[in-house]
């Protein structure tokens, strides 16, 4: 199974404390999320870390290996989870309701997280960033692919539908439903379908996700 390459940080950032270490990745997390790659500063990430300017540099050798370093520990932990969810010997419909309920979770806990990764995608200044997009676009591709294929062999799954399109169509879905609970435009757009009470109502939410891809997909 492909893997997250490894952070772009010095080992003199290892090596700093844990809690001076999450000050700095949590403040760069809200930065990054809420300017963009293009617009964050280090020099406001400093400031609002309470560390120089000349600190951060002795961790990272640029704003770019930062901006890595955050995306692959944040969004490492979303693909830890889906791995350890599609390597349970389970049913591929018990498998996905799970899925829908730790990423509603994920995404209203870490919603910084989520928009890092349109942030990651909108980037278009790095080869390197839109490279790292694709493969952790690979990681989800992947898993979704063999499980729906497993699906077919054990008879779970319907065979008449192609595994690698159905697969992304089952991104797509999983990526709205994360933006609805993360971002502040698909958060009212998701008001605007469901009325207010929306988020406050996560059983209707998996319930009826549920459905449609029972539906799609033809699980027993």
């Amino acid at each position: 199974m492909a893997v997250i390459k490894p952070c772009h940080h010095k080992p003199t950032f290892d090596n700093i404390p844990e809690e001076k270490r999450q000050r700095i990745l949590k403040v760069a997390t809200n930065e990054f999320a809420s300017y963009g790659f293009e617009n964050t500063s280090i020099e406001r990430i400093a400031k609002k870390a309470d560390i120089s300017v000349g600190s951060i540099y002795r961790y990272f050798d640029s704003k770019e290996d930062m901006f890595i370093t955050v995306v692959h520990l944040g969004l490492s932990r979303l693909e830890k989870l889906l791995t350890e969810l599609y390597l349970k010997d389970e049913d591929v419909a018990i498998k996905v309701e799970k899925i829908i309920r730790e990423l509603i979770d994920f995404s209203r806990k870490q919603p910084d997280l989520i928009k890092l990764y349109g942030v990651l995608t909108a980037s278009k200044s790095s080869p390197l960033l839109f490279s790292l997009a694709q493969e952790m676009e690979a990681i989800t591709a992947g898993i979704y692919t063999r499980a729906i294929i497993e699906g077919q062999k054990t008879g779970d799954v319907r065979g008449d539908i192609d595994p690698a399109f159905f697969a992304f169509l089952l991104d797509s879905l999983f990526m709205s439903l994360q933006f609805s609970y993360a971002g502040d435009y698909y958060k009212k757009r998701y008001e605007v379908y469901n009325g207010e009470g929306i988020f406050d109502d996560d059983e209707f939410v998996i319930e009826q996700t549920l459905k449609f891809i029972k539906a799609a997909f033809n699980f027993k």
